[in-house]
């Protein structure tokens, strides 16, 4: 099922890179120090959930709801890889301006039609389920934890069928992202490699996903312009295909120019 987000009222959209838990930071900088208002904020992966009890996450929206509403903007949350699924898969943050989005969703505003698709590969996996406070089992799915194993991104050929059917996607936020984007060397890795035979693999794996979701959108009549992205935090941009791909360091924002 296609989950759909209309921001009508939204007059501006603008992309973060990763926040890894500073929601405060965040949304200070966009609302005071920017003085933006009208806005539809969607950070594109690596929000920081899991960390902490759920409650910390109600508490911070209860804490901004105010600074968030009396200049009208919306904060949007994409799954990155130190995120935990359920926050997402669950639909568990659902308040008016600060949500976080299923895989394959859906967002509607300022003329653009956005699709999300979160996850990527932690390299530093090895090093976190070797942590004494890691849960390698837990019966809470929104228990507090240091790693996630269903963090890689999935492909959906039935949810893009389905899209297809009923959008023209112009604008893809993912949190990792195709093969030809930067990075593309695998430089600091080899440490990570020691203690993670698998590594290579899966992360070759996590960009293979992305770069079927790409030739799937790219061969199926969407005219996509726009790529947003993060996980690597670097800042980066080129041209391919009339697409400009824009990766995204921490914290670092990126408008979407209204349709």
């Amino acid at each position: 099922m296609i989950t759909e987000y209309t921001f009508l009222e939204a007059q501006s959209i603008v992309v973060s890179g990763d926040i890894h838990g500073d929601f405060n930071m965040l949304i200070h900088k966009c609302c005071v120090r920017y003085g933006m208002t009208d806005t539809l904020i969607i950070v594109a992966g690596d929000c920081g959930f899991g960390f902490n009890h759920p409650d910390f996450y109600e508490n911070t929206y209860t804490k901004n709801r105010e600074r968030l509403a009396k200049s009208n903007n919306w904060i949007v949350l994409v799954r990155g890889n130190h995120d935990n699924p359920a926050y997402f898969a669950f639909k568990q943050i659902t308040h008016n301006r600060f949500m976080t989005v299923p895989d394959y969703s859906i967002i509607r505003a300022c003329g653009h039609t956005i699709l999300c698709v979160g996850g990527a590969i932690s390299i530093d996996r090895s090093y976190r389920m070797s942590n004494p406070n890691y849960q390698h089992i837990t019966s809470n799915p929104f228990a507090r934890n240091l790693y996630w194993a269903d963090e890689k991104p999935f492909y959906n050929n039935i949810l893009l069928n389905e899209i297809t059917k009923r959008y023209s996607v112009d604008t893809v936020i993912t949190h990792t992202a195709p093969i030809f984007c930067e990075p593309i060397n695998k430089i600091g890795l080899e440490k990570w490699s020691e203690n993670d035979e698998t590594l290579f693999v899966d992360i070759a794996e996590e960009r293979a996903t992305m770069d079927k979701l790409h030739t799937y959108l790219f061969t199926n009549g969407h005219n996509v312009t726009n790529w947003f992205y993060g996980h690597f935090h670097r800042s980066w941009h080129d041209t391919f295909e009339n697409c400009r791909f824009r990766m995204l360091d921490i914290m670092e924002l990126a408008e979407l120019t209204p349709m």
